[in-house]
Parts: C-alpha cells; structure tokens; sequence
C-alpha cells in the first residue's frame, strides 16, 4: 500500500484541489477532484466533477480512466477532495461502493460531505468498517470548499 509522509498526502491531495477548480459549477452538486496514485507514488489517474458529464463525480471519473480490475489499485490512495459519496440522487453506483469494489486501501480527503444535498453521508465510516485505510487533512479543507464558492457559505 502507498504510505506517503504528509507531506507528499498534502501535495497529492493539493493535485486534486486544482483539479476541483477545473470542474464546471452546477447548483445542485459539489466540485471534486479526484487523484488515484499507485504504491510506488505514481499518479495512476485523475479526475474532476461532470468532467465527462453532467452526472459524473470525481473518483468516478478518475477510476474510469483505469482499465477494469486494474491490479495497481490493490496498493494505490485515492485522493479526493470531498468525502466519498455513499448515496447519489442519480441511479448511478455511489463512490465509496466503487471504492471498495477496487480494492484500494487507503482514501485521503480533505473535508466530510456536509448536509447539503445528502442528509447522512457516511462514505468514511464505510470505508473503515470495510477495512480501507481513510485519512483526513483539515489543514487543506478550506482550500478545497473554495471550489464549492457556488454553494454559498458551506460549515
């Protein structure tokens, strides 16, 4: 599994906060970037909110890019810069079940989903209970909610 110092987390997950910038405001949805980087400390794939289309999280369309039982995921860190979604208003597979149908083990965020959208987002708590690896960074959470400037004021 990828064990980077903090440092690097940070930097990884600074990636993915430039990447959260490039996505296209929609008034209903927050704007995510998404970096999957493999055990060696390689960026594997990236990703933003509705980069392919209007529906499309980050870590959806990051893993996308990847081919279908990719093997580099069982050791890679998924940074996103908002927490997983564990339930979606669309029909689509929610992220943290995407996840954990990869395999990764260890998922870095920046900041938990709040209850905009989703009254009870727990993509961190199933995560862990399914034994992935989740690490926040508070230090980079205001950074990555200015990307969501089109929500208002987020907690």
């Amino acid at each position: 599994m990828y064990s980077p110092d903090r440092d690097q987390d940070l930097r990884w997950m600074q990636r993915a906060i430039a990447l959260a910038a490039l996505c296209p405001p929609a008034a209903g949805a927050y704007s995510v970037g998404a970096v999957i980087v493999s055990e060696d400390g390689t960026e594997l794939a990236s990703g933003y909110s509705r980069e392919a289309d209007p529906h499309e999280h980050a870590e959806e369309a990051a893993l996308a890019k990847l081919p279908a039982g990719d093997a580099r995921l069982a050791g890679a860190t998924i940074y996103s810069t908002l927490e997983p979604c564990s339930q979606r208003r669309s029909p689509r597979t929610p992220c943290t079940q995407r996840i954990l149908e990869t395999g990764v083990p260890r998922v870095v965020i920046a900041w938990r989903e709040p209850s905009l959208f989703v009254d009870d987002c727990v993509g961190v708590e199933q995560l862990a209970a399914a034994g992935v690896v989740v690490e926040e960074l508070p230090e980079l959470a205001s950074a990555a909610k200015e990307a969501n400037s089109h929500l208002g004021r987020l907690p």
